[in-house]
């Protein structure tokens, strides 16, 4: 099986264990509550972050109101999701680009996106494909080790994982195979203790059973 069959036979299998529906695992209900949890989310689990947002949102139910408030008040709310400092002020200081530069609107391209306080390409990556449904290569810390385990990439750096995703794998997978990889990561293939014997890519990974 050269890589171009591998390749396709592991997108098979996993749209056939998990389903071709892109799953977000961030509650919000536009695009403006998603971008602010996916900056909180930084090395902190969605669900911690999905019992911190309800309150936050209350509070501060648009860019607007969010983008005016007091940054120890944002302080105490999301003191949960850790670095709430840096945190509190990325995601005042982005709603309020939100709210005076487009009008309360999230913006879609990668660079006006990117030019906002606390949003790096993932963030800007998640926003495009789950809310405009523009077909992006999310790189998080379960894509990057197990995309490297696959074999489908040897680079570490994030951006250059993105890259060569986007070479190998076609386009009505970029989205998707994000949400697979990371119900893999977190149900069979974690990082502590991969459960190789009861994968379903196993005999397609290069690393299977090797636990590495």
């Amino acid at each position: 099986m050269n890589k171009k069959e591998r390749v396709s036979e592991i997108l098979a299998r996993l749209d056939m264990q998990y389903g071709k529906d892109v799953r977000c695992y961030l509650t919000h209900r536009d695009a403006w509550q998603l971008l602010i949890a996916v900056i909180l989310s930084a090395q902190c689990t969605d669900a911690r972050v999905n019992t911190v947002t309800p309150e936050l949102f209350a509070r501060y139910p648009d860019a607007h109101e969010l983008g005016c408030a007091n940054q120890s008040d944002v302080e105490a709310i999301i003191h949960p999701c850790g670095f709430f400092r840096s945190k509190a002020a990325n995601i005042i200081a982005c709603s309020r680009e939100i709210d005076v530069k487009y009008g309360g609107e999230v913006p879609s391209s990668i660079p006006e996106l990117t030019a906002l306080a606390g949003v790096g390409r993932k963030t800007a990556n998640v926003i495009r494909g789950t809310v405009f449904g523009e077909p992006s290569v999310v790189v998080d810390t379960h894509v990057k080790r197990i995309s490297n385990k696959l074999g489908l990439t040897k680079q570490s750096d994030p951006e250059k994982i993105e890259y060569d995703l986007m070479k190998v794998l076609p386009k009505d997978h970029w989205i998707s195979y994000n949400s697979h990889i990371i119900t893999l990561g977190r149900t069979i293939c974690t990082a502590r203790r991969p459960a190789c014997e009861n994968c379903f890519l196993c005999d397609v990974c290069p690393t299977g059973g090797k636990n590495v």
